[in-house]
């Protein structure tokens, strides 16, 4: 073959590959259901196991009702357990779909799948590398996950995992075009820190547009090392529509470790059409967490992290003053859901909250 009419041959093929851009459903679009990655004692051990457990008998029992509830159990014996245990706390089995695949963590809003749509609407995975951010814990069973369920429910799956390490929680869209994301927790090449080594905030951003869809991308700084996630973006806010924001006061963000510049970038943030968005506060804990067995930790908790899903709102919950106020100013924005209140407290020792260990499939396939 003609060298030319090769390299014509590979650009033009290129270039058509480019040319297929993806959507991703906004949370609050219908759910065929809820993927959650059930703790195990494999990994932290059974104590670990015992004090988180409660949250996912929590969020099983809140969910099945108007959509599927997806567990991934560790193993064939854990999914003997996990269905044990939700026959003890009266939790109905017909929408709840067990797969057994070894996980090393519960976190599958990081790890687990990106349900997107092409072009034509048709429900796909994108697999993003995940690399325990940064390196900081064991990643290899979780990274397989995308992979595994998109064989088992015969979805395509868009292999990104040489391209970009992209954590769930680390990106909000406001499903019209906008993405807001950290550059700490997607971007830095801070020692300890780095996901995608050597990417730049233009590649990422491409990968964004064609990933996500999004037309435009807002960056904070963030804070690399604040946190195991190096500051994900769903700790502190959230869109509810393309127009309006959760978040939280200045006072409470500056607690939580953003910098004034972050906050000023937040609270003038505007949407595709440039209007600025409307923002609803939602205070943090009045008191800093303490766990459900005892211990008091340093950090107020945040409300922010909640999870959408078809009929109700899981809103992280802390046994606080404030547990009230928050989950009302939260059902006011969805009027047609039910608020519920997760008791996160044991998990909020972990670095975790509701939306943390929450992961959407779209109705579509």
């Amino acid at each position: 073959m003609n060298n030319k009419f090769f390299t014509f041959i590979v650009t033009l093929s290129s270039m058509f590959c480019m040319s297929q851009t993806y959507h991703f459903p906004e949370e609050s679009s219908p759910h065929e259901g809820t993927w959650l990655q059930w703790s195990h004692h494999y990994q932290h051990g059974k104590t670990y196991r015992e004090r988180v457990e409660q949250t996912w008998i929590d969020m099983t029992k809140a969910l099945q009702g108007n959509e599927k509830v997806h567990i991934i159990a560790y193993d064939d014996a854990e999914k003997k357990r996990i269905t044990g245990i939700l026959e003890k706390n009266a939790v109905p089995l017909k929408n709840i779909d067990f797969k057994i695949y070894p996980t090393d963590d519960v976190w599958v809003r990081d790890n687990g799948p990106i349900f997107v749509k092409d072009d034509k609407g048709k429900l796909l995975i994108e697999d993003w590398g995940f690399n325990g951010w940064g390196d900081k814990f064991d990643s290899e069973n979780c990274d397989k996950i995308p992979e595994l369920i998109g064989k088992d429910l015969g979805v395509k799956v868009v292999n990104l995992n040489e391209e970009m390490v992209n954590e769930g929680g680390a990106v909000e869209t406001d499903g019209n075009g906008v993405l807001m994301a950290c550059k700490s927790s997607m971007i830095s090449q801070k020692s300890g820190a780095i996901r995608t080594k050597g990417i730049t905030q233009q590649e990422a951003e491409e990968m964004f547009e064609t990933y996500y869809g999004v037309s435009k991308v807002i960056w904070l700084d963030g804070v690399t090392g604040l946190d195991v996630t190096d500051m994900h973006i769903d700790g502190f806010m959230k869109f509810i529509n393309h127009n309006t924001m959760i978040t939280m006061d200045e006072e409470d963000l500056l607690e939580l470790g953003l910098s004034d510049k972050d906050i000023s970038t937040l609270y003038t943030a505007t949407n595709v059409e440039g209007k600025e968005y409307k923002k609803i506060y939602v205070p943090a804990t009045k008191n800093k967490v303490k766990t459900a067995y005892g211990k008091q930790l340093e950090d107020k908790g945040s409300y922010v992290n909640y999870y959408v899903a078809n009929n109700v709102v899981l809103v992280p919950n802390y046994g606080d003053p404030n547990d009230k106020i928050a989950n009302d100013i939260i059902q006011k924005q969805y009027p047609n859901r039910k608020v519920i209140g997760i008791d996160v407290r044991n998990l909020y020792e972990n670095g975790g909250m509701v939306h943390c260990v929450t992961q959407q499939q779209p109705i579509g396939l």
